[in-house]
C-alpha cells in the first residue's frame, strides 16, 4: 500500500477517534445544537454513519467482492432529512457503534485491496467514475467540516 493511501486512511480514521471522545457526553448534549436551528451532535453523527454505510455497501464492499460499483447520485437533502429522523428514533450507543464499525469496515477493506485495485477506476450503476483516493479525500474533507464546529463547541461547554 502506497504511503499516500495509508496516510489517508489514517487520516480517514480520525473520524472514529473523534466519535469515542464523544461516548462519554450526557443524552442532553448529544441533543444540543451547535447553533439554534443546526443539527444536534446526534445528527451530525448519524449522517456520516448513514453515507460510510452507503458508501460500504454500495462501493467499497462491492469492490472488495469483485461485483459492480452501484452508487446512484442521491438528493443530498432527501438523504440528510433521513438521516435526522435517523437519529431522533435511534439509541445514541447504537449510532456511535454503527458510526465505528462501518468506518472501519470501508478502511479494512481498503486496506484488504491489491494496488491496481485501490488506484483502479471503477463506474458507478450510472456511469460516473468512482476513484478510492479520491472518495478517502472528498469523506475526509466532509468529516472535518463537521468535526471542526462540534470540537469548538464541546470545547465551549467544557470552559
Amino acid at each position: 500500500m502506497t504511503k499516500e493511501i495509508e496516510h489517508l486512511l489514517q487520516t480517514f480514521e480520525e473520524w472514529t477517534l473523534f466519535v469515542r471522545t464523544l461516548t462519554n457526553l450526557e443524552e442532553k448534549i448529544w441533543n444540543s445544537s451547535l447553533e439554534e436551528g443546526k443539527w444536534t451532535i446526534k445528527s451530525i453523527v448519524s449522517h456520516i454513519m448513514l453515507w460510510d454505510r452507503y458508501f460500504y455497501k454500495e462501493a467499497i464492499e462491492k469492490i472488495a467482492l469483485r461485483q459492480p460499483v452501484m452508487l446512484k447520485h442521491l438528493d443530498f437533502d432527501e438523504f440528510n432529512r433521513k438521516a435526522i429522523e435517523y437519529g431522533k428514533r435511534t439509541e445514541t450507543s447504537e449510532i456511535v457503534n454503527k458510526a465505528i464499525t462501518y468506518r472501519y469496515k470501508i478502511m479494512n477493506d481498503i486496506r484488504g485491496l491489491s494496488e491496481e485495485s485501490l488506484h483502479q477506476t471503477y463506474l458507478d450503476a450510472e456511469g460516473n467514475v468512482f476513484y478510492i483516493p479520491q472518495y478517502l479525500k472528498d469523506f475526509i474533507w466532509h468529516d472535518q467540516h463537521h468535526m471542526e464546529p462540534l470540537k469548538k463547541y464541546l470545547a465551549k461547554l467544557e470552559a
